[in-house]
């Protein structure tokens, strides 16, 4: 197949990549939080629902209280073992304002793409997915290696996953999505994070009407807009 874009081999490359996550998840999980520790997750757009997933997950994994907020709205109050931020360049400005903000005596962890920058710098723990970095603007590879990353170190196994990735990407597309025009993502639990991910993609790459909600929550409200141009 021939790949014409940076974005669509980047997108290509996640099953190698989730497998290169996975392999690291021994060690590199452990900056997510000890078990136990009472951790918060900061990031911005893309990086902002990952930690949104991430906090889920780490709680439903009995890892210890967590919670997700964006970098740019924290304001220090609740008290937190550790701060953990999410920055795929090491350089969103908005991460590095927040933890200028943790307290002193809270342990922070950084988790981006490239080492060696002002917020790997300013972390007392850093780890580096530069198997993961991207040229492309849009975030693919990255956001999915960190949540690859955490639920292996969180007791799950995802080589069926990484697998079926390997065959969707191979399969040719099972709908016309040129029919569209309104594109709604869904997810509960820790998928949520995941469906606004979705939509600011297809905002991103599509410059597309698209949109995301709790999956039971559509329905109180939203679904009014929903029509035969909507996927």
């Amino acid at each position: 197949m021939s790949i014409s874009t940076t974005t669509e081999r980047e997108i290509r490359s996640q099953p190698e990549v989730w497998a290169r996550a996975a392999a690291a998840a021994a060690d590199g999980a452990q900056v997510l939080g000890r078990p136990g520790e009472r951790v918060l997750v900061l990031g911005c757009g893309t990086s902002a629902f990952v930690a949104e997933s991430l906090a889920v997950l780490r709680e439903r994994a009995g890892q210890g209280e967590t919670d997700a907020a964006y970098a740019s709205e924290w304001t220090p109050g609740r008290g937190y073992d550790r701060v953990v931020v999410i920055s795929r360049s090491g350089t969103t400005s908005e991460v590095l304002e927040a933890l200028g903000k943790v307290p002193e005596g809270t342990r922070t962890s950084a988790v981006v793409g490239v080492a060696g920058t002002p917020v790997a710098e300013a972390a007392d723990e850093v780890l580096v997915l530069d198997f993961a970095d991207e040229e492309s603007v849009v975030q693919t590879r990255f956001p999915t290696a960190v949540l690859v990353l955490a639920r292996t170190g969180f007791g799950e196994d995802l080589t069926a996953a990484t697998e079926q990735a390997r065959a969707a990407l191979d399969a040719p597309l099972p709908v016309d999505v040129t029919a569209f025009e309104h594109f709604v993502f869904l997810g509960r639990t820790w998928t949520y994070g995941l469906a606004q991910e979705a939509a600011l993609k297809i905002r991103e790459a599509a410059q597309a009407w698209s949109e995301s909600y709790p999956a039971l929550d559509y329905r109180h409200g939203p679904v009014a807009v929903a029509g035969s141009g909507a996927s």
